[in-house]
């Protein structure tokens, strides 16, 4: 081919969709066509028709919003993604490789809009991805050839001459919450605000949608399930109520509360058994220095590696996360150094079996910012969950941290007074009070200050009067009976051990339990 030829040949296709609502009429048959051409099972869907009632009888109408995946340029699927199994082709397409995902469900928490599920017949996450097959067919894709009033339109920006193009150029048309910046290339026309913003609209009083079971706030439902709709009404200066939409799943469950736990456990018992020798109130071949904090550590980081395993839908992929790493993931960095961290607390381990005390003692000098960056990772983790408001705090990483000597520090201090001096345990005690008293801190600088979003606002209810308000009470009640640890002494440690799980579990699903879409 010429040079004068290949600089007139048609860039790269870049494929958007255009929604039209002002024509569509909620029948569903862009639903079922999926359903039928990807064999999608049921229970989940990658599309549907999601239907808001706006204004009060008699001058009330029905809106729709086709919902989906928004095929983003900033795609923060693909960015949490630790095997590339989600990925962004050369079309500007957002497809995804079941043969390597791993069941992680970093890309769901991830996705501002809802529009990833984990497959219950192959545990491998999907999601729409434009029938990708059909595209590269010369198709459309089957929502799109099934439409009756044709108001799903897919085309290439790149081509000015196309319906997709025109329509995005010539017309008013939105985009689903812009202010996450994620570039979606999903453009819909003529949709209500109460249908683009899912908490615009409050949920029904009853238990039904018009056509199907509305899932409650609690009871049954209290299961993973997120129910759609505004829980403290809607925020939409129209009165607006759901009349259909479905539930969808908070992705990560228990597991990634206790492993958030676990892993400050493991590190702050490396950390304070390591302030003890640096401050020479126990000497490098004391127990507590020389088995402890290897032990100790290195058993709740074992924990923590099994958690995150176990909390994969493909739990005997967890290697693909070495083996082809996408680096913009922290769930690839976060395993880098959880096993640094361990290798680490293996050879202090070794180490002291052959009586080089000294020797660990030095070692600390790494030691300490592995120990420190196992604890904080989670901070960055959870920052790449773009849509969940209530983990963007730039305050997360050093509450972790305090968590950790909270948590660790009780922990060490049964063993300090077993092994060590009065002084020791004086400083453990010490420690433990003055890290829980900063822990309360930081959760009361989290509640006091008002919510940055409605988003926040709906998961801060959910923390603290919501269904998750017996952890988030029981994580302060048993953190602040831990502050008396300087002088109740042994008796109160379990409480300030205790009490940041509690707090976790309440902030890791209070997080995942707002509507998104």
């Amino acid at each position: 081919m010429s040079e004068a030829a290949a600089a007139t040949e048609s860039p790269m296709p870049r494929w958007a969709k255009v929604l039209d609502q002002t024509t569509c009429i909620g029948c569903h048959a862009c639903t079922t066509a999926c359903k039928a051409e990807n064999e999608v099972p049921l229970g989940v869907s990658r599309t549907y028709v999601k239907s808001v009632d706006v204004g009060e009888h008699p001058d009330a109408r029905r809106a729709f919003q086709v919902t989906r995946c928004n095929q983003c340029v900033d795609s923060p699927c693909t960015d949490a993604c630790p095997t590339k199994a989600m990925h962004t082709r050369p079309d500007g397409i957002v497809d995804f490789n079941k043969d390597i995902c791993i069941g992680c469900k970093a890309c769901i928490a991830a996705c501002p809009y809802d529009a990833i599920f984990i497959n219950p017949e192959d545990n491998s996450a999907e999601k729409c991805n434009f029938c990708s097959h059909r595209i590269d067919s010369g198709l459309e894709p089957a929502c799109v050839s099934v439409c009756p009033t044709q108001s799903i339109m897919v085309g290439d920006l790149n081509d000015p001459e196309s319906r997709v193009a025109q329509m995005v150029n010539r017309n008013p048309v939105s985009v689903r919450k812009p202010e996450k910046g994620t570039k979606p290339k999903m453009f819909y026309k003529g949709a209500h605000q109460a249908t683009l913003d899912p908490l615009a609209a409050s949920r029904p009083e009853g238990p039904n949608y018009a056509w199907a079971q509305a899932p409650s706030n609690s009871g049954a439902f209290n299961d993973g399930t997120v129910p759609a709709g505004n829980p403290l009404g809607g925020n939409s200066s129209a009165a607006a109520k759901l009349s259909y939409d479905q539930p969808h799943q908070r992705p990560w469950d228990w597991r990634v509360s206790a492993y958030t736990w676990t892993k400050n456990v493991g590190s702050g018992i490396y950390l304070l058994a390591l302030m003890l020798v640096a401050t020479g109130l126990i000497e490098p071949s004391n127990p507590l220095w020389r088995w402890v904090a290897p032990i100790g550590g290195g058993f709740f980081v074992a924990v923590t590696c099994l958690l995150l395993v176990a909390d994969l839908a493909h739990p005997f992929r967890f290697w693909l996360i070495f083996w082809r790493p996408q680096w913009n993931s922290w769930l690839v960095k976060g395993g880098v150094i959880l096993v640094s961290y361990s290798t680490l607390l293996a050879a202090h381990f070794v180490l002291s079996i052959f009586g080089f005390n000294t020797v660990t003692a030095w070692l600390g000098i790494i030691g300490a910012p592995l120990a420190v960056a196992s604890s904080i990772y989670t901070a960055w983790l959870f920052g790449q969950a773009k849509a969940r408001d209530l983990w963007q705090n730039p305050l997360l990483a050093p509450h972790l941290l305090t968590q950790a000597m909270a948590a660790g520090s009780a922990i060490v201090v049964p063993f300090a007074i077993a092994f060590a001096s009065q002084a020791a345990v004086d400083l453990a005690l010490w420690v433990t009070a003055a890290a829980t008293l900063l822990h309360l801190a930081f959760v009361a600088s989290e509640f006091a200050s008002p919510s940055p979003s409605e988003h926040a606002r709906v998961a801060h209810y959910e923390m603290t009067r919501g269904r998750f308000r017996h952890y988030f009470a029981a994580g302060v009640v048993l953190s602040a009976i831990g502050l008396a640890a300087p002088w109740l002494g042994i008796w109160v440690c379990l409480f300030a051990f205790l009490g940041p799980l509690a707090y976790e579990h309440a902030f890791v699903q209070g997080g995942q339990s707002v509507p998104l879409a």
